[in-house]
């Protein structure tokens, strides 16, 4: 089992950590500030500083795998490429320091964090996403036309305003009696711990709540966070598919 220290604390960029495992398909260590592709969200990428003082890089972050393909609580920090000499060093019981692509990661947050505002500003359910270093995508189910403009006027609204952004979680039986605050038709919450962890946009805020669903994803503290990003580009993907593409200006 990995501890994922990045779902309390996004800010956290390195920590000391085991080795818990080594094998072809990744490093799995007993705890991480590395998020793995997951949500739509691409895996941190980074380093782990070895005890002898060399760097291995991590080109990718997953989350691991059983034998038969299933999903288990580790997580994968995936070598780049040449690093199979630093790899082969490592075993299990090491001690490591695990540091991740800080700048890499906040744009990521700060792309995360404005879909999220996209979600306030079209109110249809999301049937894909994807959020990587350099852009972001959320297709919406709709068939009425967006106005790109309008979209970045509104994301540059939200993110004047500096709403807070709050991490909490509600229970399963929460979650299942407001079945309205999943928004998205291809990704459902986590569950089987009986808490599902949430994000929550404008708790507190004189302008009232932004948005509120479950999310594991990585996220800045407040809208002003985010910058200037701005609709590059609205497409048509099906009759029922609307694509909105986000990008830093």
């Amino acid at each position: 089992m990995t501890q994922e220290l990045f779902r309390e604390d996004a800010y956290l960029r390195q920590t000391p950590a085991t080795v818990v495992s080594v094998d072809p398909s990744g490093i799995i260590l007993d705890r991480t500030v590395f998020y793995p592709l997951g949500g739509g969200q691409a895996g941190d990428a980074g380093v782990l500083e070895l005890a002898g003082g060399q760097t291995l890089v991590i080109a990718d972050t997953r989350k691991a795998k059983d034998a038969e393909g299933k999903p288990t609580l580790g997580i994968w920090h995936v070598p780049a490429p040449g690093q199979e000499a630093l790899v082969s060093q490592l075993k299990t019981g090491d001690t490591v320091t695990a540091r991740v692509d800080w700048e890499r990661r906040h744009r990521l947050m700060r792309f995360h964090t404005t879909t999220h505002l996209l979600c306030n500003l079209v109110p249809q359910l999301v049937n894909g996403c994807s959020i990587t270093p350099d852009y972001a995508r959320l297709d919406f189910n709709m068939t009425d036309p967006l106005d790109k403009d309008a979209l970045t006027q509104g994301i540059a609204r939200l993110v004047a305003a500096a709403h807070p952004i709050v991490v909490s979680s509600i229970t399963d039986e929460q979650l299942d009696a407001n079945p309205a605050l999943v928004k998205s038709m291809s990704v459902q919450p986590p569950r089987g711990t009986g808490r599902i962890r949430t994000i929550r946009i404008g708790a507190g805020g004189a302008d009232g709540q932004v948005d509120f669903q479950p999310c594991g994803g990585t996220h800045v503290a407040n809208t002003s966070e985010i910058g200037a990003v701005v609709v590059t580009k609205i497409e048509k993907k099906s009759a029922t598919t609307r694509r909105v593409v986000l990008g830093f200006a």
